[in-house]
């Protein structure tokens, strides 16, 4: 290889009495993908603030072609070519499209040229393949959309190190291999690009070399050719895990759901599936296909226009969330951070926050008590790591917050749970964590509907599968006649 772009040298940081990181070097050549992984809680976000200007690092020094460059800040990070795309794409949801692109631009005539903006913002978003209107307003834009938006933003920089953080979280298959052919050309444009992902097959299917962290501290790097799935979840966890999916076998009980000729005007139309108790039903398609459309409907955050929903042999008729809950249903959104947590409140506000009046005494004040002894229990039961439930939820891991929003509706002891990407964006140890307490839900008797991406995910975890595209219904398969080819096929518009 030739010299290095960048050098991370012994780098350390320390949060209070939490040492995020501790003597790690990390090496980027112009021209490759390079792979970071690491569970939540590796310090792998740690290091990407550190290389972005964010945090400033406690010991070691940063090289830029061999130099010692301090990055004190992100002004200092765009000047000298780094830029990153982050899990949780942040866009301003008052300006359109182009504006988000170009908001890190300086203009030093002083005037906004917008006829260029809008030209340059569309080129960049025909070259990622992204049919989005660059004048729309970004409010409402779909979390695939705000990637691209983000994407494209970090694009429209002259980028000389491109850091992905999760960038294919909320992509679809097609969407996938249209950024993974833009990265290949940035890479042939001498362009250093640094990968996360907890999807092991976009890992070694971008890579050339993967570096693991652990607990904060460097722990190998090799050839992405070397590395096999196996030793990298070792390297990562310490430990093997070759069940990596725990599906049980289970005894499904008593229809628990109907669902019939369940149609919403211009979103989805005549679905048709059952659920009963004890099972796990899986919903897939790509992006687009309107799966949790449907679940907002079941769940009465939107409404349906026509269909029939028959919940525990009776019809029910959900206008609500609050008549669901008091059905027995319950929702864990895909978006936990915007949508599912109270970011600012502690783990056991949150978990109580559903059910508030069970907690309340007949003078309407909280028995604060009561909440902690609840939240104690989900402590236990679906082992959340925190150092106090009264840690605010912002700060937990994004497994562990995944934890919580899951405790939150659980406690709403629910007989139906809709879970939409219950694992998006979380570590493999987290993913395998939450696989178990599904697994354990559905053998206690309860009906799961759970919504995924991760399609080795939902053939392991579903014992019938959903094929839906473009709000339509395109097959449902059971467990045993399920293959990832039937359902891509089914998923694209094909006969399954």
């Amino acid at each position: 290889m030739t010299k290095p772009i960048l050098e991370m040298q012994h780098i350390s940081k320390r949060f209070g009495t939490t040492q995020a990181l501790a003597d790690v070097s990390l090496t980027l050549y112009p021209g490759e993908i390079h792979a970071l992984l690491g569970e939540n809680g590796a310090g792998k976000s740690t290091l990407i603030k550190i290389m972005t200007g964010i945090h400033r690092p406690d010991e070691g020094e940063i090289l830029l072609d061999g130099r010692s460059t301090p990055i004190a800040n992100p002004l200092d990070a765009q000047a000298n070519g780094i830029a990153a795309i982050h899990q949780e794409p942040m866009i301003f949801p008052d300006l359109n499209v182009a504006e988000n692109i170009f908001i890190g631009h300086r203009n030093r005539g002083g005037m906004v040229r917008w006829r260029q903006m809008y030209r340059d913002a569309a080129e960049i978003l025909a070259r990622l393949d992204i049919k989005l209107d660059v004048r729309s307003s970004a409010r409402g834009l779909t979390l695939a959309a705000q990637q691209a938006v983000e994407i494209a933003k970090a694009i429209s920089l002259d980028t000389r190190v491109l850091i992905m953080d999760e960038p294919t979280a909320s992509l679809s298959a097609h969407e996938v291999e249209q950024l993974f052919k833009l990265t290949r050309r940035l890479k042939e444009k001498g362009v250093s690009i640094l990968f996360i992902s907890h999807r092991m097959e976009e890992v070694f299917t971008i890579s050339d070399r993967v570096t693991v962290l652990r607990d904060g501290r460097f722990v190998s790097t090799h050839p992405a050719a070397e590395v096999t799935a196996e030793s990298a979840i070792r390297d990562m966890v310490g430990r093997h895990m070759d069940d990596f999916f725990a599906k049980s076998a289970t005894v499904r009980g008593d229809l628990l759901l109907s669902v019939r000729n369940f149609s919403k005007d211009n979103v989805f139309h005549d679905i048709n599936f059952d659920v009963y108790a004890g099972e796990v039903v899986g919903f897939a398609g790509l992006v687009g296909s309107r799966r949790t459309d449907v679940a907002l409907a079941l769940f009465g955050i939107e409404t349906a226009d026509s269909g029939t929903i028959i919940f525990d042999g009776k019809t029910a008729n959900i206008k609500s969330p609050q008549q669901a809950v008091k059905l027995g249903i319950a929702y864990v959104t895909e978006d936990r951070r915007q949508l599912g947590l109270t970011m600012p409140m502690s783990i056991t506000t949150n978990i109580s926050l559903p059910m508030l009046r069970r907690y309340t005494n007949r003078f309407g004040l909280v028995q604060r008590q009561a909440e902690k002894k609840t939240a104690e229990s989900f402590r236990d039961r679906l082992n959340i790591r925190a150092a106090s439930m009264e840690q605010t939820a912002g700060t937990l891991s994004g497994g562990n917050q995944q934890k919580v929003v899951l405790s939150k509706w659980l406690n709403t002891q629910p007989r139906l749970l809709i879970l939409d990407e219950p694992t998006r964006g979380i570590d493999v140890g987290a993913k395998a964590e939450v696989h178990h307490i599904i697994d354990e839900l559905a053998r206690q008797g309860m009906g799961i509907i759970m919504i995924s991406s991760d399609l080795p995910e939902v053939l392991a975890m579903s014992d019938r599968i959903v094929v839906m595209r473009e709000g339509r219904q395109m097959a449902i398969l059971d467990r045993r006649e399920a293959t990832q080819e039937r359902v891509m096929t089914a998923a694209m518009g094909q006969t399954a």
